[in-house]
């Protein structure tokens, strides 16, 4: 950061910064200040010349009518109204016609049957790493064919799904969509 190169604002060449309290280059004695706020505990504070007194905040000079010490709670004016609150749109109700505009779903189509290759694949994909799983939760020791197994079956099955995957070549659309 740069040096700033202002004067002092009291003229002073080389004083020391003034503490918020007021004193001119007087550091401020914390024990001081908590032993004088500890020894003015519970006692009233002194108001400044000019303001109102505390019963007389309009300012005018009327005092207010008697009431209790004040508590800090505000007075509450007691004349307004409750009204009950404007219907919306949740408090709308439906009538009950028996089963006028129900709708029910068609029936879905069933899926198209999967040929074995692609069922072992699946088993490949999901059983090799539930294998592995199993010594791993067993706590078993992991002989040298499960993890061949378990991991040769994962990336069989995987490369198996893969490579039989549908590629955007082989849409029965050869012109690619586009009719003009």
């Amino acid at each position: 950061m740069a040096e700033r190169d202002e004067p002092p604002q009291d003229g002073t060449e080389g004083a020391e910064p003034r503490d918020p309290a007021g004193g001119a280059g007087v550091p401020l004695d914390e024990d001081a200040a908590w032993a004088q706020i500890v020894a003015g505990y519970g006692e009233e504070p002194q108001v400044p010349e000019g303001w109102p007194e505390p019963e007389d905040r309009s300012g005018s000079g009327a005092t207010a009518p008697e009431s209790p010490k004040n508590t800090g709670i505000p007075d509450i004016p007691r004349n307004f109204v409750i009204r009950a609150p404007r219907p919306g749109p949740r408090d709308y109700e439906l009538s009950d016609d028996g089963d006028e505009g129900h709708f029910v779903p068609p029936e879905p189509p069933p899926l198209p049957p999967s040929d074995v290759t692609t069922k072992f694949a699946w088993i490949a994909v999901l059983g090799g790493p539930l294998l592995v799983l199993g010594f791993v939760l067993l706590q078993e020791p992991l002989p040298w064919w499960a993890m061949v197994l378990g991991i040769g079956g994962f990336l069989g099955g995987f490369a198996t799904l893969v490579a039989r995957m549908k590629n955007g070549d082989e849409d029965d659309d050869p012109h690619g969509g586009a009719v003009v």
